[in-house]
């Protein structure tokens, strides 16, 4: 008897052929440290493999939450739709505009560095 998936079909719709990042992508994943987790639910989701857990020294708690490499997302948004279909709901997908504005950091067309430039006040 084969195990039935059916509630992952509205989860992840991926492309046919996964490919990295080739230009900067018109959103980007965003994790809500204060509303995640950590159950990792979404890692094996994402096509291109940019979501990893926050250094434990960064919290000192047992189960830390997870963060994006945000000059490897392509946008894609499977992770916020895992989150929010089978956790807590604690990745959004933001426009790189908003992004770059409140968190103070440029995201460029290349993979590095991982986490974007900051950007430094005039």
């Amino acid at each position: 008897m084969a195990a039935s998936y059916d509630h992952y079909k509205s989860i992840a719709n991926l492309p046919d052929k996964i490919s990295s990042k080739k230009k900067k992508p018109k959103l980007v994943a965003v994790v809500d440290e204060d509303n995640c987790t950590g159950c990792q639910a979404c890692v094996p989701f994402c096509p291109v493999d940019c979501i990893e857990p926050v250094p434990r020294d960064k919290y000192n708690i047992p189960i830390p939450p997870v963060q994006i490499r945000f000059n490897e997302c392509i946008g894609c948004s499977v992770c916020a739709r895992v989150c929010s279909k089978l956790t807590w709901d604690a990745i959004e997908m933001l426009p790189i505009a908003k992004f770059e504005q409140e968190y103070a950091i440029e995201l460029t067309d290349e993979k590095t560095p991982a986490y974007g430039i900051p950007k430094t006040a005039k």
